[in-house]
């Protein structure tokens, strides 16, 4: 008997079997969850010939607002599962069948879903700002955060704090987590006892939660630890932040002969886990021109972001040194630095200190979270780069309120052109900022998610819906 079978509990379907009846071509029904996860409900149907078949369902009350189950293949055994399932809800569903060229709708029955587990109850507590209206886009999506220790936790949040889906592991934690255009969600995992944002396998799930891809340090070419990003690529490889492990004779500037210098680099697996591309920063410097090697050999540079800019290049951010860099994809020149001491023009009053989650903006403008470390304010820049002239100017800056000083760690996504989605880590918050740094809404999180994307209904379709 399979596993989803076991959780079935009664009163969550008021019927649990239809037989065949005035000429309906569905025999039997058995509901129950779909991978153990209160916010997917598996239905399982047989019919008395192979039909097209799909289900049909709503929340009481609200028909005709229906969802639909994905069509299958014909056959006599069907396996549907219905998505989009709010806690403690009743809902409706009938079964549609489809035979040469006729269509059935078959009787209605009611199931009642479960209020969440008790560990996924109360994560969020979102308040808005008196007198605030909140963007039209902020109600078109829904946010990715993640829980880094184990149990780990991935979850998709509207914002009034409602969890629309989740997915957990019982051992490790979700130490950084990403949405694809192949609508899959893609994870670096790690242990409890590794650091923060590290982690040594690496998983893919759908979102029905059926997984797609895991990866373990020591299969193939996967001998690394990994951080802070992974990625996929137009081909659908594995991109990620590595920790390169050089032994390296510092005794010029005091150190030993066989010295540990621990620097990052970008690979590119496939999914297999063969390399196909790598890059690490001993590629283009030299830990002993570094004067402060001695006290930084541990963690020489902190790579803490990844993504790719326009023209398919690298654009990687560092903490230690408060730069981000342009990387040539192909040829792994550094072909800009921007930041104290890079190689692009800063504007005066563009003093930024360490920064996280750098990324291309939809007006094309260089975007991050300033952790504001030295002047102990964080806050959001959008740069415009000036490649040919090595120049840039601040397309926006806002400056968060002091209170939420986010020193480490942290993301800022447009939600629009006026306001932005900005997570505080280390403070267990996430706000909706304007350009003027006012804050029109703010989440309260149990966990220090490490970022909080925003991810579009469009995106999410058929999956998950407004």
């Amino acid at each position: 008997m399979k596993d989803w079978f076991k959780i079935l509990i009664i009163g969550l379907l008021g019927t649990m079997m239809s037989r065949c009846s005035d000429g309906n071509l569905v025999k039997e029904i058995h509901l129950g969850l779909y991978n153990n996860n209160e916010l997917k409900i598996r239905l399982d149907v047989t019919t008395t010939k192979p039909v097209d078949l799909y289900a049909e369902y709503w929340i009481d009350g609200k028909h005709p607002e229906k969802y639909r189950s994905v069509n299958t293949s014909k056959a006599t055994s069907y396996k549907l599962v219905l998505t989009n399932i709010l806690p403690d809800t009743t809902y409706s569903y009938h079964i549609v069948t489809v035979s040469n060229g006729d269509t059935t709708i078959g009787k209605t029955y009611n199931f009642k879903s479960h209020r969440l587990p008790l560990f996924l109850q109360e994560q969020f507590n979102v308040k808005v700002a008196a007198k605030a209206t909140l963007p039209v886009e902020f109600n078109e999506g829904l946010m990715l955060i993640n829980k880094r220790y184990a149990p780990g936790v991935a979850y998709l949040v509207d914002n009034k704090g409602q969890i629309r889906w989740y997915h957990t592991i019982d051992d490790l934690g979700f130490k950084v987590i990403n949405f694809t255009k192949d609508k899959t969600l893609l994870s670096i995992l790690g242990r409890n006892d590794e650091p923060t944002s590290y982690g040594s396998e690496i998983l893919e799930i759908n979102l029905l939660g059926d997984t797609l891809l895991h990866l373990k340090k020591g299969q193939g070419d996967f001998k690394q630890t990994i951080h802070h990003e992974i990625l996929k690529n137009d081909k659908g490889q594995l991109v990620f932040i590595y920790v390169d492990k050089r032994i390296m004779d510092l005794t010029k500037v005091g150190g030993a002969k066989q010295d540990t210098v621990n620097g990052d680099g970008i690979m590119v697996m496939d999914k297999t886990g063969k390399q196909l591309y790598k890059w690490s920063v001993f590629d283009v410097m030299d830990p002993l021109k570094d004067a402060k090697i001695l006290k930084t050999k541990k963690d020489w540079m902190h790579a803490n972001s990844l993504s790719y800019d326009r023209d398919g290049n690298y654009l990687m951010s560092f903490y230690n040194n408060g730069q981000i860099w342009k990387i040539n994809a192909k040829t792994g020149k550094v072909i800009y630095k921007f930041g104290k001491g890079g190689t692009i023009k800063m504007p005066v009053d563009c003093n930024f200190t360490q920064a996280h989650a750098a990324h291309i903006n939809a007006q094309g403008n260089l975007m991050f979270f300033d952790n504001g470390v030295e002047k102990h304010q964080s806050g959001v820049y959008a740069m415009k780069i000036d490649e040919q002239h090595q120049s840039s100017t601040i397309a926006m800056h806002i400056q968060l309120p002091k209170e939420i000083f986010n020193g480490r760690m942290g993301s800022a996504y447009q939600i629009n052109d006026t306001t932005t989605l900005v997570c505080c880590s280390k403070r267990h918050i996430v706000v909706l900022a304007d350009n003027k740094g006012r804050l029109h809404w703010t989440m309260e999180t149990s966990v220090p998610t490490y970022r909080a994307g925003f991810i579009k209904y469009e995106q999410l379709d058929p999956y998950l819906k407004p």
